[in-house]
C-alpha cells in the first residue's frame, strides 16, 4: 500500500496481507483508491465502494511507464499513486459481480 495526500506528499507505504486490507480500509476516512485492473480487482473494488471509497481500475500497461525502480510490489503501488493523478488516465470501471 502506498497512500498520499492531494498534494502528492507521502503519507504511509506499508505491507498489508490480502485478509487485512478490508480492515485497513475501514479505518480509513473516505479516499480515492487506485488498483490495476485484474479479475480480483473488481471484487475488491466493489467491497472498498461499500466501504464508502473511490476506486478507479487501470490496466496495468498504462501504470507501468509510471514504475521508477524494479518490479516490486511497493514500486508498483507508488506508480499506481503516480498513475491514477494523471489527467490523462483512462480508467476501467468496476464489473458487477453478474459481469
Amino acid at each position: 500500500m502506498h497512500g498520499i495526500s492531494e498534494t502528492g506528499r507521502k503519507i504511509f507505504n506499508k505491507k498489508i496481507k490480502r485478509a487485512k486490507l478490508l480492515a485497513f480500509f475501514e479505518a480509513l476516512p473516505r479516499c480515492l483508491a487506485g488498483m490495476d485492473a485484474c479479475g480480483s480487482a473488481h471484487h475488491g473494488g466493489r467491497e472498498l465502494r461499500k466501504l464508502g471509497h473511490d476506486v478507479w481500475l487501470m490496466p496495468a500497461t498504462y501504470v507501468k511507464p509510471y514504475v521508477k525502480r524494479g518490479k516490486t510490489d511497493a514500486a508498483d503501488a507508488e506508480a499506481i499513486c503516480e498513475a491514477v493523478r494523471r489527467p490523462s488516465m483512462r480508467f476501467v470501471e468496476v464489473k458487477s459481480e453478474d459481469q
